[in-house]
């Protein structure tokens, strides 16, 4: 008898200062991080409050998903470089009868370097007779962009008011490689204009990795000063590329962006992450009925 349960994917993150080594570690792939590494992100985590609320929005995802399809559809919750671990969550499924999963990385446009490595670490800790059907982007998805337009709404965009739409960076080589993670990422911003009524807005990248090689942009910071050396003085940063509150939210937009518009005379502001949306959670319902 076949039992289908899902299996929403993260990024993961420490739940304490101590666990930021290891976690940094299992992040660069076991190449053990630097001191300036762990100091650096120790201070990011301090300056939003100690930890971030990843895993504790992840999981309230899950129970907000659970509720819309039933106790007949086991929903598990799965980290890729920290606890609850991928493999740990497929190991509660498959003890609850699951035999068949659908898996979900949390992440909208798909990437080699995100969603890819979430779907092999799912697959490669399969237990003995569960099967995946993985789902691998949901970047322009109906109800996503509805969920992403409703909080520019919200917002209530300012006559002035510069929009930049903004997503995680990857090294420029992935793309070069051919991996379409920025077309995808252009797709959604252009959907969640049409459906907010954006006519006019920015796009770009933020969050890149402390590496020497080059990452794709433009820069967040970079385009909030060019910008503002030209006038601009207000800004409203959508980060479609994100769909829950952590660490690249709260401290590179809040805080490290909002300190650069300031330096260069502006004001800088974001609209609310979707974290349990009705409607992001709907998406998310209807990802799950289209692969039961």
């Amino acid at each position: 008898m076949s039992k289908t349960g899902v299996l929403l994917m993260a990024h993961g993150t420490p739940s304490s200062m101590e666990e930021m080594p290891e976690y940094l570690r299992l992040v660069r792939g076991g190449r053990p991080p630097s001191a300036e590494l762990v100091a650096q992100m120790r201070h990011n985590y301090e300056a939003i409050g100690g930890r971030s609320p990843l895993t504790a929005l992840t999981l309230a995802q899950a129970g907000a998903l659970r509720q819309r399809l039933g106790s007949d559809v086991p929903v598990g919750v799965g980290m890729r470089n920290w606890k609850p671990f991928i493999a740990d969550a497929l190991a509660e499924l498959a003890a609850s009868g699951v035999n068949r999963v659908i898996g979900i990385p949390l992440a909208p446009q798909f990437s080699t370097l995100s969603v890819a490595k979430y779907l092999d670490a799912a697959t490669a800790a399969l237990p003995a007779g569960m099967r995946l059907t993985p789902v691998r982007s949901f970047h322009s998805h109906p109800l996503l962009l509805d969920a992403f337009a409703e909080r520019i709404r919200a917002a209530s965009p300012r006559q002035h008011e510069e929009v930049v739409f903004t997503a995680h960076s990857l090294p420029l080589s992935a793309i070069k490689a051919g991996d379409g993670y920025a077309i995808e990422v252009a797709a959604t911003s252009r959907g969640v204009a049409a459906r907010a009524g954006i006519v006019r807005y920015h796009r770009a990248y933020q969050s890149a990795g402390r590496t020497r090689e080059p990452w794709i942009g433009l820069d967040l910071g970079d385009l909030v000063k060019y910008r503002a050396a030209r006038g601009a003085r207000q800004f409203l940063i959508v980060p479609v590329g994100f769909v829950c509150d952590h660490v690249e939210i709260l401290f590179d937009i809040d805080i490290q962006a909002t300190e650069t518009a300031h330096s260069s005379g502006a004001e800088l502001r974001r609209t609310e992450s979707l974290n349990t949306s009705p409607t992001f959670i709907s998406m998310l319902e209807d990802l799950v009925r289209q692969n039961l």
